[in-house]
């Protein structure tokens, strides 16, 4: 394959099964795909719960326990919403899971957009900015030195292993300009070429002022057939992209296997 590609399993709905999720991420991983990603919600509305039911599981808890029973597949968010979540726990349970799973643990992060779920977490939709900003600060901070302060309380932050690389999710210009801001690299949930162009070529000129080489992955859909999959890699990997993300239809066990040994088969 032209670039490296990862593999979107459903946390939601009826497809979140244990059964499922581990039959996802062992096939992903014989199959040598460059990682899995699971996404994330916290508390949907009983009126926006289609095709989820409202049941999604936590992507952090989940990861851990697919890394538990996997040696090698990388483990990404795509993405974590930042502002649902208290920085000093969320810092540990990064920490936990990165520990955890041999370092495997990469964080594709966001600042979020539904408003229910803002309300439900007790945090206002205006803030999500400076608080998911607020956050990856306090993230830097905590991987790069033993005894961190929150709160104007100094603590060790430990386990401290690698810091996972941080990528932040989201459109051009503002998702790049957090990106190139924290040192981290940029998601955008798309794979057209077109319009991933121009955004990228900013970003790598911003990021190389600011001293940085972050990579980019990009969220999307490949194609129908070998043809137009080789073609969108070729594509992808001439304009910068580095992995590309994307995802099979399933609702079984069966399903999922053979929507997995399609794509593997116009990847070859």
């Amino acid at each position: 394959m032209a670039i490296p590609v990862g593999l979107t399993l459903r946390n939601m709905g009826t497809q979140s099964t244990p059964a499922l999720l581990r039959h996802g991420t062992l096939t992903a991983e014989q199959a040598g795909y460059h990682s899995v990603w699971i996404t994330d919600h916290i508390a949907i509305p009983p009126d926006d719960a289609e095709g989820s039911g409202g049941r999604y599981l936590d992507p952090l808890a989940t990861l851990s326990w697919l890394g538990g029973q996997t040696s090698k597949i990388l483990l990404g968010t795509g993405v974590l919403v930042l502002p649902y979540r208290p920085k000093v726990p969320l810092a540990k349970w990064i920490a936990t899971v990165q520990e955890l799973t041999g370092e495997r643990l990469i964080l594709g992060a966001g600042i979020g957009w539904m408003r229910a779920e803002f309300n439900a977490v007790g945090v206002p939709l205006a803030d999500r900015v400076k608080v998911s900003e607020e956050i990856l600060a306090f993230l830097n901070q905590c991987f790069s030195q033993e005894v961190v302060t929150a709160n104007g309380q100094d603590f060790l932050f430990k386990p401290r292993p690698k810091k996972p690389p941080i990528f932040i999710g989201g459109a051009a210009p503002h998702a790049i300009d957090r990106a190139v801001k924290f040192g981290a690299g940029w998601i955008p949930m798309t794979t057209d070429p077109d319009k991933l162009e121009p955004a990228i070529k900013s970003f790598r000129e911003k990021a190389r002022r600011a001293g940085t080489n972050a990579p980019v992955y990009a969220f999307g859909k490949l194609g129908s057939d070998r043809a137009e999959v080789q073609d969108r890699l070729a594509a992808l990997e001439q304009i910068g992209v580095d992995v590309a993300i994307t995802g099979v239809k399933y609702d079984t066990a069966d399903e999922l296997s053979r929507g997995v040994e399609a794509l593997s088969e116009r990847l070859a």
